[in-house]
């Protein structure tokens, strides 16, 4: 949105994991880096999507590792797979498990490095601001081979009216 200035937020999707009562956590999507997949987590890197790299899921905790992946079918999870679903066909991956229970169960997946949240009420407060537009994630939008800007006005020309409208707005509007 382009009242968000922060270099960490501006241009960028956050696909929301968890909203509760004590805040909300996301990630950051289409923020590649230079990390392989396959030089932290072998095993991991032959279910990994292009480029294969670790994303930078957010400012906090970015030692950390957080893994999303989208499901191929809609049939009955098998509770040993290590996938916790999130929403839909996306759903968060054990990263401690063994990667080749997934095989042929997941399209792809993506790790994120370090992931977005915010506190209690924090988000809400934001949103009222205005900073954030609140839209439906797509699935693909996870594996997407987007980049931040590239996904971000790729999610807003999905919707209606005035976010459509900004999907087509200059990244600084004063030197529109």
């Amino acid at each position: 949105m382009p009242s968000l200035t922060d270099p960490t937020f501006a241009g960028a999707v956050v696909y929301v994991l968890d909203h509760s009562g004590t805040g909300t956590i996301g990630v950051v999507l289409g923020r590649p880096s230079e990390v392989r997949i396959g030089d932290v987590l072998p095993g991991w890197s032959e279910l990994a999507v292009e480029p294969g790299v670790f994303h930078v899921g957010g400012p906090c905790e970015t030692d950390t590792a957080l893994c999303l992946a989208t499901r191929a079918g809609d049939g009955p999870l098998d509770p040993d797979s290590g996938l916790r679903p999130v929403a839909g066909r996306v759903h968060l991956v054990d990263l401690d498990g063994d990667p080749e229970l997934l095989d042929g169960e997941i399209e792809g997946l993506r790790v994120f490095a370090g992931y977005a949240g915010w506190s209690a009420g924090q988000l809400a407060g934001e949103l009222a601001e205005g900073a954030w537009a609140c839209v439906t994630g797509d699935p693909a939008d996870v594996l997407a081979a987007a980049d931040g800007p590239q996904l971000w006005r790729s999610v807003l020309r999905r919707q209606s009216g005035r976010l459509a409208v900004l999907s087509t707005a200059p990244a600084d509007p004063s030197a529109n």
